[in-house]
């Protein structure tokens, strides 16, 4: 495994060295490329007993990798189309079980810790001006730069975009600066998104969607329709539209306070998959209940989020995200959180002469419905959580991270984290120490 991540690793590299440096040109087709690795490595910590999904108490090192390429194209005005081919291997701690807000963002609740080939992404996006005719060419488009799925372009300043194919819902909806990408920032599966935010996704984290954006400078509104998986964290999806599918909705307001700029996103959700009931499945078998024996499509599970970030100077900004859902069904999609609330800073290194490298510290408290520890103390199994019983308390986890800017290219990272009632349970509170190194080359 170790091999194969060098290898790849080493074949990004060299593929960069080849690119040109980006322009204000516009692009007919670009293409970009970004390989992650995280080693992580845990403490032993005491547990008086485990359950089958729950996090070893032993002491552990996992690696994970992902490398993919961003290939897109120009089909005419305003109109683009981009594919990304994807390999992703390795696994994150205990397989990604027994915590909630995952200490690895790039790891996936999959078996089988081989790199795998897959696709990624595929989609087309239309965008359709709003711009007034009478309007300056200054004040009416503005500049993309060359990125990942983004050509170097004039992009209207007021617009309506259509996008339909597989996609990264996140990639959408939910977004900061300061805490959003696993890859850059904070890697907790808490601290990346809104925790409580089921987010429709197959188990690599893409899903077939249209996203409706109608976006101008101060005012963005988006709106989603996801496929499902047919079953929870499942790969194949979940074709029945109309007994099926996810709904998610988002209105973000830009502002600026005393010429720090600012935005708050307001979030919610609704997602109708083939989800069993966790009452209903005490009710059924009272002990070691079987949710799965209780799925049918009229269930359903709604929530809410609140996002904000703030520039406080022009080396620190801030961040604070909190969702909440209904919790009275299984968890599809995400991971095992019914409420959430995470606060947390990032710091640039101007003041030490490297602009580039960031410090970041954050906090996230997560959470379940009743119905939700009811059914995990009874000896219920979710798709994450699962100890066998739960003295339940909010989970909890502090990250600390420095990354470093090697290159224009090349970012290494080190990062601290400290768990508190794993799986909510503190019967197993360790408290559970873990240390990350981020290798991530881009280009």
């Amino acid at each position: 495994m170790k091999k194969e991540i060098i290898i790849i690793g080493l074949l990004v590299i060299q593929f960069a060295k080849g690119q040109n440096k980006d322009s204000l040109a516009v692009e007919r087709f670009t293409i970009h490329g970004q390989s992650t690795i995280i080693q992580q490595k845990k403490a032993g910590f005491n547990a008086p007993y485990s359950g089958d999904n729950s996090l070893l108490p032993s002491a552990e090192s996992k690696t994970s990798i992902t490398s993919t390429l961003f290939i897109g194209a120009k089909l005419w005005k305003n109109a683009s189309f981009f594919v990304n081919p994807e390999i992703a291997g390795g696994s994150g701690l205990s397989e990604a079980l027994g915590i909630a807000a995952a200490t690895n963002g790039e790891t996936f609740r999959i078996g089988d810790p081989a790199p795998k080939i897959y696709l990624a992404r595929m989609f087309f996006r239309q965008i359709f001006s709003l711009s007034d005719s009478q309007t300056s060419s200054k004040d009416k488009y503005f500049h993309n730069h060359s990125d990942f799925n983004q050509l170097a372009d004039f992009e209207p300043q007021k617009y309506f975009s259509i996008t339909v194919g597989k996609v990264s819902i996140s990639d959408y909806f939910d977004d900061n600066s300061y805490s959003h990408d696993p890859r850059t920032q904070f890697m907790s599966w808490g601290l990346m998104g809104n925790g409580a935010w089921d987010y429709p996704a197959n188990t690599r984290g893409y899903t077939p969607s249209i996203i409706l954006e109608l976006i101008t400078p101060k005012h963005e509104l988006r709106y989603g329709y996801s496929l499902v998986p047919q079953v929870a964290n499942g790969n194949s999806m979940d074709w029945k539209i109309g007994k099926t599918g996810a709904h998610t909705l988002e209105y973000t307001r830009k502002y600026n306070v005393s010429k720090r700029s600012g935005a708050v996103r307001f979030l919610t959700f609704y997602n109708l998959a083939n989800m069993g009931n966790y009452a209903t499945a005490i009710i059924q078998q009272p002990v070691n209940p079987n949710i799965e024996n209780t799925r049918s499509y009229s269930n359903h599970k709604y929530g809410f989020g609140i996002n904000v970030e703030q520039e406080l100077t022009n080396e620190l900004g801030f961040f604070g995200r909190c969702s909440w859902n209904d919790g009275k069904n299984e968890t599809w999609h995400f991971t095992e959180i019914d409420r959430s609330l995470s606060l947390g800073f990032q710091l640039s290194g101007n003041q030490w002469h490297r602009k580039e490298d960031k410090i970041g510290l954050a906090h996230v408290i997560s959470g379940l419905s009743k119905e939700h520890r009811d059914y995990l103390k009874n000896g219920g199994k979710g798709f994450i959580l699962g100890d066998g019983n739960l003295n339940y308390a909010p989970e909890q986890l502090t990250e600390f991270y420095y990354a470093a800017q090697l290159t224009p290219n090349i970012f290494i990272t080190g990062t601290y984290q400290l768990v508190i009632n794993p799986g909510y349970n503190t019967d197993r509170n360790g408290p559970v120490h873990v240390f990350s190194i981020r290798s991530h080359f881009r280009f």
